[in-house]
């Protein structure tokens, strides 16, 4: 069998559990000779180095899922559209082509929550998670604001989200880092008072599973969910990708 050789790029990830999963996999369906290996860098300039790798494809993390994108030699129309990339092919040619798969992993993990009431969303955070987020929701015909720290035009201020924003936005989606392993005693901060049962808070953060911002949703009603059926989703997309 013909060796592969696949990976992960992001800063700090030893957290990931991309690695575990596809080497389980490799293991169930006895692809000998397939690997995965997590590329820890500090900076995307380290990226050079790593797409001169014998690769046959690559996942891509926080924070790198924008600035890789100068690195690549094309992208699929969607990556283009999302301006944001997660996975990359290493293609027969030898060039780079990035895609982004979040947006269907999100998308297909959210739906099965749905209800008529949840029509608009308030997305948490404006990194390149966010960016597939925002494309899955507008394929859902769900209305979305992004939160962030400093608010613009077409941004909310975390300061300004009251019980009337929080009433009419019945979905509310953390796509910033705060609260992954190790750092789990931190969370957006958000007024949770304002959750209730016609709420969902989706997390796409998946270790810890129940991290503060789920609990502190879970306590006053919300729907919750992690990110973990949306990392399976993603991931087995990306394989789809990659090997076809």
């Amino acid at each position: 069998m013909k060796e592969k050789h696949f990976g992960l790029v992001g800063s700090n990830i030893s957290y990931s559990f991309s690695k575990g999963y596809f080497e389980e996999k490799f293991n169930k369906e006895n692809l000998n000779g397939y690997t995965y290996e997590n590329f820890d860098i500090q900076d995307i300039a380290e990226f050079r180095s790593i797409s001169e790798k014998n690769l046959n494809g690559l996942n891509v993390t926080i924070p790198y899922k924008e600035t890789v994108i100068p690195f690549l030699d094309k992208l699929s129309r969607t990556a283009t559209e999302i301006g944001a990339v997660n996975t990359i092919k290493f293609t027969k040619k030898g060039k780079l082509k990035g895609y982004n798969t979040d947006y269907y992993g999100f998308k297909n993990s959210l739906q099965p929550l749905l209800r008529p009431e949840h029509k608009k969303a308030l997305i948490l955070g404006t990194g390149g998670a966010s960016k597939g987020v925002a494309y899955a929701l507008l394929q859902l015909g769900i209305e979305y604001v992004f939160v962030s720290r400093n608010a613009t035009t077409n941004i909310l201020d975390y300061s300004t989200l009251s019980e009337d924003i929080f009433r009419n936005h019945q979905i509310v989606i953390n796509c910033t880092p705060l609260g992954t392993s190790p750092d789990i005693d931190l969370c957006p901060d958000i007024p949770y008072h304002h959750f209730t049962s016609g709420h969902i808070a989706y997390d796409l953060i998946y270790n810890p599973s129940k991290t503060l911002f789920l609990q502190k949703a879970e306590q006053h009603g919300a729907i919750i969910k992690n990110g973990l059926d949306m990392l399976v989703l993603q991931a087995e997309k990306a394989w789809e990708i990659w090997n076809k």
